[in-house]
């Protein structure tokens, strides 16, 4: 998939198989939870005043929601979630499954999608859906 989620989604709803499991970094899946479907730096950037939106949604408070805003990388607003014991990486997670499965929802058959986020260790951190 690399930076083409977008078009390997669309390409799927064409050609449908029964399962997908998605598995990306952090910021990768962040820009697809936003709706971006090219991930590459050039031409997507991190949300994050959403990011920090998502944040507060699963639990944080104020002061982790302005330091991810203030922040400059993904990388750092996972690193500030998750030592405040919030589970973004989840909440991202979930937000690209809703965006992938509005994608193959035209689909002759159904496609079970599953989502992995995994931090830079490959340690997955986040996840949403079944397979």
């Amino acid at each position: 998939m690399g930076d083409f989620a977008g078009a390997l989604l669309k390409h799927l709803a064409r050609h449908p198989l029964p399962r997908l499991t998605l598995a990306g970094g952090f910021a990768k899946l962040s820009k697809l939870a936003a709706g971006h479907l090219d991930l590459h730096s050039g031409r997507s950037q991190v949300d994050l005043d959403r990011l920090a939106e998502w944040a507060l949604a699963a639990g944080g408070d104020a002061a982790l929601a302005d330091a991810i805003r203030g922040g400059n990388t993904a990388l750092h607003a996972l690193q500030l979630a998750r030592a405040a014991g919030v589970p973004l990486a989840d909440v991202v997670a979930a937000e690209a499954l809703k965006v992938a499965e509005g994608l193959v929802a035209g689909a002759a058959e159904p496609i079970l999608i599953e989502l992995l986020v995994v931090d830079r260790e490959g340690v997955v951190v986040g996840r949403a859906g079944r397979v």
